[in-house]
């Protein structure tokens, strides 16, 4: 585990995000650290680049039916090409509450590694934007809990969440 002096006690380390990772057999690094008010900030705290940074948001293709898409930190959710890759006329994002009550994480900490399954009882899909596995080096997904993050390699992140891959982002702004 790596982080900051003193910030091992400040975020727990053993999260339902953390536990489900290494019960993939996946290998990773933890990286602990304060409070952050920006993607750039933990991008710092955690020694990589903000477009290492893997943002996961929750979105709702209807009643009960939600995907995690993964986004590079230096990207966002491009909606026409999410839409037609789904080949849906309609997506939108859950308010905060809701993505808590469905995930089991609060916003700024939600992961596809243990969260809440679907009222089905499996695991939602998942879309990886392409870029995730093309860029070179590990990435940092969240890990669970505010301060909290699991470095990983894209390739086997992927694998091991049989994620979809697809170009359904664009740069920001």
């Amino acid at each position: 585990m790596t982080g900051g002096a003193g910030f091992e006690d400040a975020a727990p380390t053993d999260t339902p995000a953390l536990r489900a990772l290494a019960d993939s057999g996946m290998e990773f690094d933890v990286t602990v650290h304060g409070p952050v008010r920006s993607l750039e900030e933990a991008a710092e705290e955690r020694g990589v680049d903000p477009r290492q940074i893997l943002k996961t948001i929750v979105v709702r293709r209807g009643e009960d039916d939600f995907l995690f898409v993964l986004v590079p930190g230096d990207r966002q959710i491009s909606w026409p090409k999410l839409r037609e890759h789904l080949g849906v006329s309609r997506l939108s994002m859950p308010d905060k509450e809701i993505a808590r009550e469905v995930t089991g994480y609060e916003r700024g900490t939600i992961t596809p590694f243990g969260a809440s399954l679907s009222p089905r009882g499996t695991a939602w899909p998942v879309i990886a934007d392409a870029l995730i596995v093309s860029r070179e080096g590990p990435v940092s997904i969240g890990g669970g809990a505010h301060g909290v993050a699991a470095s990983v390699h894209p390739a086997q992140l992927v694998e091991v969440l049989d994620a979809t891959v697809a170009d359904v982002t664009e740069p920001l702004g």
